[in-house]
């Protein structure tokens, strides 16, 4: 940090979204399905029947969405690719003009002076490699390598950042374990087996990278700091089994080369065995991390819980979001000092962070949501904390550009500080887009 105490003028400032959550056109110039795309339009798993099929239509809106970034100052866009436009059958064949789609994105970025943030992976996997196993089939770290050097030779002359998954503990927690997500499998023998192999496939990309690539790569967590409901013993433990669970599962065997000593007793006999060969390929070198901050955990021991015993309960003298986290800015200064404790000291990134809250219409054209707003004050008010007490701390992106497809459920909750009207496609920029667009614009003064 700067003796002013604003943030530092090369920081990045960005927004940032998902492609089946905004794209839309999710089959549209000879693109294949994905799981989300199946699982959508699967009656009963997502909320009113809704589906990505048009979401904000940034497929054929990204141009003005572009400019409304510029509208807002962000000098970075944080998106992902969507795998099966590229790779229509998963693997093989490619399909150039999905390729084309993001070379014209990134060209449209880069002339308005905006970073690009490339995540490949953001939980949208082709149906064509689920039907071969998904993430429980080993080979899917080959997949991942093969479709991530694509992406490397169309578009890192471009210069972009690039990041492996985003949220791996989602993909398998939701998709493998509790069902509520694509797949939606519910099984506790697999959900080991789909967490290896996306850090397999993590590795083998950054491997690939290195090969080919001349910049940044990193991978994108949802960390959660774990806090005890009471001070009891039980919750104490529970506590740990939870940070083991969620947070150092994904994060332990790429900086330390094996998994917390935990898992094995909280997969019981579910956890398999795996080749020490493959802590060499998940531990490769990244050049950054991306962390991915809601809110906190405040756990208690719960017997009922299939893995790690271990339950988040409602604190009665907080405010919650739309999605019934707490808001806790706290627990983002916590988790950033605790990856350096843990880890080192490592570029970081804010990759996502943001809030749900009911937005009301309003007659004159102007959207005042005053409790995101506040969210976001606070939580940019404790990524500065973390950075004056040496974190290093390289950027920061809102979740989320726009409001769009938020997965199960659907169009009910808005994260946007844009809204969306979903029947016209038209955007308008509530407060918070105001707010942020202060805070970038004084670097931080305005807050």
């Amino acid at each position: 940090m700067t003796h002013d105490n604003l943030f530092p003028p090369d920081f990045l400032w960005g927004t940032a979204t998902a492609a089946y959550q905004v794209e839309g056109s999710p089959l549209a110039d000879g693109a294949g399905p994905s799981i989300w795309h199946r699982f959508s339009h699967t009656p009963g798993l997502v909320l009113n029947g809704d589906t990505g099929d048009v979401a904000c239509d940034h497929y054929h809106r990204y141009e003005a969405d572009i400019a409304l970034m510029r509208e807002l100052g962000v000098n970075a866009y944080r998106f992902s690719i969507s795998w099966s436009r590229i790779f229509p059958d998963g693997k093989g064949r490619v399909n150039e003009k999905g390729l084309d789609f993001y070379r014209r994105l990134v060209d449209g970025l880069r002339a308005a002076g905006i970073q690009p943030l490339i995540t490949l992976f953001h939980w949208d996997l082709p149906a064509a490699l689920d039907d071969r196993g998904g993430w429980l089939n080993r080979n899917i770290a080959r997949w991942f390598a093969d479709y991530a050097t694509t992406m490397f030779r169309a578009l890192d002359d471009r210069q972009p950042m690039w990041a492996t998954l985003n949220e791996p503990w989602v993909v398998t927690d939701g998709g493998y374990l509790h069902g509520p997500l694509a797949p939606g499998h519910r099984n506790w023998f697999e959900t080991p087996i789909a967490a290896h192999n996306l850090l397999r496939a993590h590795g083998a990309a950054v491997a690939a990278y290195r090969a080919v690539g001349k910049g940044q790569i990193g991978i994108v967590v949802n960390l959660e700091p774990k806090y005890p409901a009471s001070e009891s013993e039980e919750d104490r433990n529970a506590v740990v089994r939870a940070d083991a669970y969620m947070n150092r599962q994904y994060l332990d065997p790429i900086f330390k080369g094996s998994y917390p000593k935990e898992l094995p007793s909280l997969y019981g006999e579910a956890w398999p065995s795996f080749p020490d060969s493959d802590f060499e390929d998940i531990r490769q070198r990244i050049d950054f991390l991306g962390v991915n901050y809601y809110t906190r955990g405040l756990t208690r021991h719960d017997d009922k819980k299939m893995i790690e015993r271990a339950d988040r309960v409602r604190n009665p003298r907080a405010a919650y979001t739309e999605t019934s986290w707490e808001v806790f800015p706290q627990g983002l200064t916590d988790i950033l000092l605790w990856v350096r404790e843990r880890y080192g000291k490592l570029p970081i990134y804010i990759t996502e962070n943001g809030a749900a809250f009911y937005d009301p219409p309003t007659a004159d054209g102007t959207i005042e949501d005053p409790l995101r707003v506040d969210y976001l004050r606070k939580h940019i008010r404790a990524a500065r904390d973390a950075m004056q007490r040496g974190v290093d701390l390289r950027g920061y992106f809102v979740w989320s550009l726009l409001d769009n497809f938020e997965w199960a459920l659907g169009y009910s909750k808005r994260f946007g500080i844009i809204h969306v009207d979903f029947q016209t496609q038209k955007r308008t920029l509530k407060r918070s887009a105001h707010f942020y667009k202060d805070v970038i614009r004084t670097r931080g003064g305005a807050l």
